[in-house]
């Protein structure tokens, strides 16, 4: 996974006519997050309730605290303007799905895995973190636009749709059911995971160039607020009960960025703040990290813990 991300970004940096079909990308999310909603449905049935709730209230505090504490750090120390940073926040307290994907492929390759319902956990994560960044934002005219519709938008995505609804597929459908799709969904799964990668590869390399406005700080703040993030995620889900594979993922899920939802809700209550940074920010500089460095040290730290 890691080889076909860097394989985009070399793609771009010496100029390569290599382009994906049009709407492959979209078609190759649709089937990454809707297998895993399958999954995560199907081992959803087999959990009792009492083991998803202190996950669950471990999930929706990261969701909320994590804008708190960055709101601030971007406003000072970024030089960032109201808007601006709580356009930022709110793509580091939602979720990255492709992030998510890539901590349970990784622990897959250690011989071990977290709990079966942690797709529930990230579309609990999902849609907080973006509400408390926008209710941070103090617009420049005095005048809120409403949030409703931002966050309707994002309710009814495909990303949190797919998700969701494949769980609730998952869980109804019996194991002979799953059987029968498990061939198209369960066995290519992580050679459409390299191919997405690929692409995203490509995208990143090419949103660098919007990193130049403040350079350093997004550099630094795309590299520490993910550990800062997946460090609490980790101890969350140690305090909440969750196995050390299943706390990995909780920790990886705190440290991700989300390029999908976060974006469309900001440009819709934001319309006036420039997407570049922190799209380039989330993109180009902690997914990469995450994936290179950040999955091996929250699955080091569970440990530990």
């Amino acid at each position: 996974m890691l080889l076909a991300f860097a394989l985009g970004v070399v793609a771009r940096l010496v100029k390569s006519d290599l382009q994906f079909p049009k709407d492959l990308g979209t078609m190759l999310s649709i089937f990454l997050l809707f297998a895993i909603g399958l999954k995560g449905g199907a081992a959803l049935g087999q959990a009792a309730p009492g083991d998803l709730l202190w996950p669950a209230v471990a999930a929706l505090g990261l969701g909320i605290v994590i804008p708190l504490w960055t709101y601030p750090v971007v406003r000072r120390l970024g030089g960032f303007g109201s808007e601006e940073a709580a356009a930022l926040v709110a793509h580091y307290g939602s979720t990255s799905a492709v992030t998510f994907l890539a901590a349970l492929t990784f622990l897959e390759s250690l011989e071990t895995g977290p709990e079966g319902f942690m797709p529930g956990l990230l579309a609990i994560m999902e849609v907080p973190g973006i509400v408390v960044a926008l209710l941070l934002a103090k617009p420049v005219d005095g005048v809120r636009k409403p949030l409703g519709p931002a966050i309707w938008h994002v309710l009814t995505g495909k990303s949190l749709l797919l998700l969701i609804g494949g769980m609730a597929i998952g869980w109804l459908a019996d194991p002979k059911g799953m059987h029968a799709v498990s061939a198209f969904f369960v066995e290519p799964f992580r050679g459409v995971l390299c191919l997405f990668l690929l692409e995203l590869g490509m995208i990143a390399a090419e949103r660098l160039r919007d990193l130049r406005a403040h350079l350093v700080f997004l550099i630094a703040f795309g590299i520490a607020a993910p550990v800062i993030n997946g460090c609490l995620g980790v101890v969350a889900g140690h305090l909440a009960g969750l196995s050390a594979p299943g706390a990995t993922v909780l920790g990886v899920l705190a440290a991700s960025a989300s390029y999908i939802a976060a974006p469309a809700a900001v440009r819709m209550a934001l319309p006036a703040v420039n997407p570049g940074p922190a799209l380039a920010a989330a993109l180009g500089v902690t997914f990469p990290f995450n994936l290179i460095v950040g999955l091996p040290l929250y699955y080091e730290v569970a440990i530990r813990l």
